[in-house]
């Protein structure tokens, strides 16, 4: 309880005042420029207006012949390399048996079809 005087004055300044050896001098931070102080900072260049450029509309109905879309066929098959072929037989085969449907939209999406277990599948929509 020695070391613990609490009547002992708390020094306010270095341990050593006459061995004190600070640089007031600015830091190297490594730039590539040595930074000068009080310069006044130089105006930025005002931004040049860019004229707008117009993109073209794109729209998944664009394409469409003119007409009523009056149905809907869904095909899907699991995905895997042997699918591809089987879903090509299924589209073929459906156009083949409806030679008076007029296709107006095809959609392609890949998603999970429940059966026995959840698997992806891609799914084929037909608009006609």
């Amino acid at each position: 309880m020695d070391n613990l005087n609490s009547n002992k004055p708390v020094p306010s300044g270095p341990a050593n005042p006459g061995k004190a050896n600070v640089s007031n001098s600015p830091l190297d931070l490594g730039g590539s420029r040595p930074v000068e102080v009080n310069t006044v900072p130089k105006p930025q260049p005002k931004p040049v207006a860019v004229p707008a450029i117009k993109m073209p509309v794109t729209s998944s109905v664009q394409s469409v012949p003119t007409g009523k879309i009056t149905g809907v066929k869904t095909l899907y098959t699991k995905l895997h390399a042997g699918s591809l072929d089987f879903l090509d037989g299924l589209i073929n085969d459906w156009i083949k048996e409806n030679p008076t449907k007029e296709i107006k939209l095809v959609q392609t999406t890949i998603g999970e079809i429940q059966g026995k277990k959840t698997e992806p599948n891609i799914i084929v929509t037909i608009w006609y």
